[in-house]
């Protein structure tokens, strides 16, 4: 992959989180992005598409208030020793994926029911049990030829039972529907085994980090 590759993923990764959390448009700057998420626990991110030490060392050190994330494309080994005190790591080890995206038409297990809505651009999927029950879900904003695949989780109870498979499918051809070509997320070390049989491949670690609650 050329360092335009993957800039590229990068931004349509920025892009499309933001859409599909409903979070600010995000803002440039030379080290990356600057996101407004509005959440308690997390008020901000700062996205850096080129971190190095330096970098990390001057947003972490003068970042003082809770709730300001950090995501860089680095392993939590390389990062950890970057961070000013009151920072930690969050989320676990993740990476950046990337999918060429093509039309599946996954059929629905018996004994579950699969429901698809698309509302502010951003498309999600539900799957239930027959009696209602939730089972699995996820949800994907396309932004122009990419499509950014977010919050896909399988309930433990139904797990191994082709829902993940089913949830993915359903939103890489809804995508693919909206004129997108290719598809981004960023997974953690459980999802990556799934998205790999489906012929996802990664395309850099992603490495979180958050100022903690009460630091000063």
């Amino acid at each position: 992959m050329t360092f335009k590759e993957k800039a590229e993923a990068v931004g349509a990764w920025v892009d499309g989180w933001a859409l599909s959390r409903g979070a600010a448009e995000p803002e440039s700057s030379p080290w990356g992005f600057t996101i407004d998420v509005g959440l308690s626990q997390h008020v901000m991110r700062h996205v850096l598409t080129t971190a190095d030490e330096a970098t990390v060392r001057k947003i972490t050190e003068n970042t003082t208030a809770p709730g300001v994330w950090l995501k860089t494309f680095v392993s939590p080994e390389t990062l950890t020793p970057w961070l000013a005190p009151g920072w930690s790591l969050a989320g676990g080890p993740g990476f950046l994926m990337s999918a060429a995206l093509r039309a599946t038409h996954a059929e629905v297990p018996d004994g579950y029911r699969l429901h698809t809505w698309n509302r502010a651009g951003v498309i999600r999927t539900l799957v239930r049990t027959s009696d209602g029950a939730f089972a699995a879900r996820g949800q994907v904003a396309v932004t122009g030829s990419a499509a950014v695949v977010d919050q896909v989780e399988t309930d433990p109870a139904h797990q191994r039972r082709g829902l993940g498979r089913l949830v993915m499918s359903t939103l890489a051809d809804a995508a693919a529907g909206q004129g997108a070509t290719a598809g981004v997320l960023g997974a953690t070390p459980e999802g990556r085994a799934l998205y790999e049989r489906l012929g996802w491949r990664v395309l850099s670690p992603l490495t979180g980090a958050v100022r903690d609650q009460g630091s000063g």
